[in-house]
């Protein structure tokens, strides 16, 4: 005896993109507080007389704890879920803000760049995850883009933003600034979000289409999600090959988030005020990739039939590639020519983005998204924290020009990575796939 057939809506409902844009908006939030510090060196120089080598470990200790905390993140998410992981999560990062704000010294604005580290680790873990509840596969890439283009929009408005604020009444005030945005943003993520299951609204067929599923009741193949443990999916070629590619964007990210402004006032000579608005070029255009590129772009490709898994290694891998545009910078003759290049690469790295930060979802069981891309985020982090101090070290004692260039030998690996241990991106990870026949 044959079911009633289901006729799923052609379009996601509406919560689904005002989720994508809530998490876009934390993220937008969120780099705020993390490029605070990159406009406060000349300010910090003054107040504590801090060093170049030791800005730079001041920029990483952020992402020590944001990195420590990633793998026990992932476990915390599939435990515990979005929406009470994401309400603790942005108030401790609205405290670290205010924190930093009254900082009396350069150990306590350690302490608290530590907390914001705490604060915004599970961000983009439990976006990713959250975006594989509210989006079936084949709409992920433009709704990822969302949350991931607002960490490239947040330097470009930021940077100057903040810079303003931090020349008319000093860097305190921009951290206090910082924090009073992101706790409005706590009251709005306490209120709007929740799982498609707590949602009494959508319908049972909106249900199925937010999940990719549409049963005939025939016949289907049934998969068991088990929890996998994190030993087995660090031993996995594609986790692997997941993490060492996407620690190499993050290194170069990081790089620019941290040291751009910096790089144009030191190497370049460009007054303090002019390097903050010269800054949000490449972050501009880098928001832009971020959602026409790897957003729209590879949606619509597999809205028309092309292969899924070739549409994103393309622009994974082609995005990275562009991301070796970071070598020009390092042969500049000038700044314009050093600016142009230094958008070329973040462009690319950013085209590439979302389609890293859709690929947990993509690859792993529902029950093992939240680890695999801990795991992931991990290793980006590490890089996080590699890069500004190995570039404060560089710019103290050699150029630029040799942080660059170490920057694409890391992109060359993780070229490599992507190419031979990632593989097809399909589901793997943690499932069981047995045939069922139903009468």
């Amino acid at each position: 005896m044959r079911g009633p057939e289901v006729n799923p809506p052609q379009r996601l409902p509406r919560r689904s993109w005002g989720i994508a844009l809530l998490l876009g908006l934390g993220v937008l939030v969120n780099y705020f507080d993390r490029v605070n510090l990159s406009v406060s060196q000349a300010s910090l120089y003054a107040s504590f007389g801090i060093s170049s080598i030791t800005f730079g470990y001041l920029s990483g200790a952020y992402n020590w704890t944001y990195a420590v905390c990633q793998l026990p993140v992932g476990v915390l998410l599939d435990r515990c879920g979005v929406r009470r992981v994401g309400r603790i999560s942005t108030f401790l990062w609205s405290l670290a803000s205010f924190a930093a704000a009254i900082s009396p010294g350069i150990p306590s604005l350690f302490a608290a760049r530590f907390l914001l580290g705490v604060g915004e680790a599970p961000t983009f873990p439990s976006n990713a995850k959250a975006i594989g509840y509210w989006f079936p596969p084949r709409e992920r890439g433009l709704a990822t883009s969302i949350f991931d283009a607002a960490a490239k929009f947040a330097p470009a408005v930021g940077v100057p933003l903040i810079g303003m604020v931090l020349l008319e009444l000093g860097w305190r005030w921009s951290f206090a600034a910082t924090g009073v945005i992101s706790l409005v943003y706590f009251f709005l993520f306490w209120k709007i979000y929740r799982d498609p299951e707590d949602v009494a609204e959508l319908s049972n067929a909106e249900r199925q289409y937010i999940a990719g599923e549409v049963e005939t009741l025939v016949s289907k193949v049934q998969i068991s999600e088990e929890p996998a443990s994190l030993s087995y999916l660090l031993k996995q070629h594609k986790v692997i090959g997941l993490a060492i590619g996407f620690g190499s964007y993050n290194y170069v990210f990081y790089l620019l988030l941290t040291w751009l402004p910096s790089y144009l006032s030191l190497a370049w000579h460009i007054d303090l005020f002019h390097s903050f608005l010269y800054t949000s070029m490449p972050w501009l255009v880098a928001a832009f990739a971020d959602l026409l590129v790897g957003g729209w772009l590879v949606d619509s490709l597999i809205r028309i039939g092309c292969r899924a898994s070739l549409v994103r290694k393309i622009i994974l891998v082609g995005g990275t590639a562009c991301g070796l545009g970071i070598l020009g910078a390092a042969h500049a003759q000038n700044a314009m020519q050093a600016l142009i290049w230094i958008t070329v690469s973040i462009g690319g790295l950013s085209a590439a983005a979302p389609v890293g930060w859709s690929i947990p979802s993509l690859i792993a069981s529902r029950h093992n998204v939240g680890r695999v891309g801990g795991i992931m985020n991990f290793s980006s982090q590490i890089s996080g924290i590699a890069a500004p101090i190995f570039t404060g070290y560089m710019a103290a004692r050699h150029s630029f020009a040799w942080a660059f260039g170490a920057a694409a030998i890391y992109l060359a690996v993780g070229i490599a990575a992507y190419i031979f241990l990632l593989g097809e991106i399909e589901p793997t990870l943690g499932r069981r796939v047995h045939a069922d026949v139903v009468s």
